[in-house]
């Protein structure tokens, strides 16, 4: 509410100024002309008071009459024009004042209405800094955010794989510290979607290891944790992160996740200096780039960067929907060559290299653009063994099935 009154007030008081001064008009005019003709009436009294007295020759008296009488009726009639014509800038004047006061009132709040929060209560900067800093150190544990997190949704395996896999469970709990049983469990309950189990794998890794723990260790581990909290990077995963820093601070893994959790606590500002930094010095191929790209303008938006782009030659590759409206212009046959030369390079680079969720599923829908449905069910089929394991992009794979119409 004080900021309403406060805001509402200074756009009153803005507007109040600029329309007195719109409407001030010619006031110096009037009385300037009022006080001629003031003299040339006092004039034509002395005039006819001489002549009575016999002061001056009546000739001249006549004369005298005669000047005077002119200069009153052409003062009378610059007076009656001033008034006319003062009339049209002041309409002019109440109609741009007009203007002005929707301009300044009206359009303001229509921005605010658009930029800001309507109905919340002032934050200063440092109120906002410290709602942040609240809410990273008392933000939900590990476990809260597991809790909060559906089921996977892939796919059971055969019942003879099952077989095995108990079979690797129980090999592990007879001999917890053998890093290749250890390690083989934590991809296969990854595989399996049982993320918790996975990370208390690589954890009891880590745990083994000791002071011959490599950065990479520590990676496999908090993506196993924030994956298992759907995305979200707990307390117990930022500790994980720390030492992966502190042991590589150019890890890129550690850097995208600690910038994914500053935007979850309010610190995009913060998080999107991370995520440009990394994205300068990322490698073509580095797991994170594609995620970045697809959420960094967004994370640029939030932290007040309104006409960020990503550094050149970064761009998402692959056929865009831009690329393709493009190549309509062509005929028929170039425009098919074109898209299909664009399809089968980013179909090439994700079997030798392989890419995001998102490029993936780039690759499903621009195979149905050019009705190769078959083809396009394949890589479906492929995408979902490759992220089997990361419910979010599978997810992302499933919507580009969906509107390529392969999922009824």
């Amino acid at each position: 509410m004080t900021f309403w009154m406060l805001a509402g007030a200074m756009a009153l008081i803005l507007t109040v100024s600029l329309v007195a001064a719109l409407l001030k008009g010619r006031r110096e005019t009037g009385p300037a002309e009022a006080f001629d003709l003031q003299v040339y009436r006092d004039q034509l009294r002395e005039v006819e008071q001489d002549a009575k007295a016999g002061k001056i020759p009546s000739e001249e008296a006549d004369r005298l009459r005669t000047e005077i009488s002119r200069r009153i009726l052409a003062a009378d009639s610059k007076s009656q024009q001033d008034t006319q014509a003062g009339t049209q800038p002041k309409t002019l004047g109440l109609v741009m004042a007009g203007g002005i006061a929707l301009v300044l009132l009206g359009g303001g709040f229509a921005i605010y209405a658009q930029l800001g929060v309507p109905g919340y209560p002032d934050m200063p900067l440092q109120a906002r800094l410290d709602a942040a800093e609240a809410a990273l150190r008392d933000r939900p544990s590990q476990a809260d955010a597991e809790r909060n997190v559906p089921p996977s949704l892939i796919e059971t395996p055969p019942e003879d794989y099952l077989a095995l896999v108990v079979k690797l469970r129980e090999a592990v709990a007879q001999r917890p510290d053998d890093l290749r049983g250890l390690t083989l469990l934590a991809r296969t309950e990854t595989a399996l979607g049982n993320h918790v189990d996975a990370y208390q794998a690589y954890a009891r890794i880590v745990t083994v290891k000791g002071d011959e723990v490599a950065a990479g260790d520590l990676t496999n581990l908090a993506d196993s944790m924030i994956i298992a909290a759907g995305g979200y990077v707990s307390p117990e995963a930022q500790k994980v992160l720390d030492q992966t820093l502190d042991m590589d601070p150019e890890n890129g893994v550690a850097r995208f996740y600690a910038g994914l959790m500053m935007a979850q606590t309010g610190r995009p500002d913060l998080g999107f200096r991370i995520w440009d930094n990394l994205l300068r010095g990322t490698p073509e191929n580095a797991a994170w780039r594609a995620p970045i790209l697809e959420q960094i303008d967004e994370m640029a938006f939030r932290a007040g960067v309104s006409d960020y782009s990503p550094p050149e030659g970064l761009a998402l590759p692959g056929p865009s929907a831009d690329d393709i409206a493009n190549a309509s212009e062509l005929d028929a046959q170039d425009r098919q060559n074109m898209i299909r030369g664009m399809v089968d390079q980013l179909g090439e680079r994700l079997a030798t290299q392989g890419g995001s969720a998102q490029e993936w599923g780039r690759l499903i829908s621009s195979l149905t653009v050019l009705g190769e449905t078959e083809r396009a069910g394949a890589i479906w089929s492929e995408a979902q063994g490759v992220f089997a394991a990361q419910p979010q992009a599978l997810e992302v794979i499933n919507a580009a099935a969906a509107e390529a119409g392969l999922i009824e």
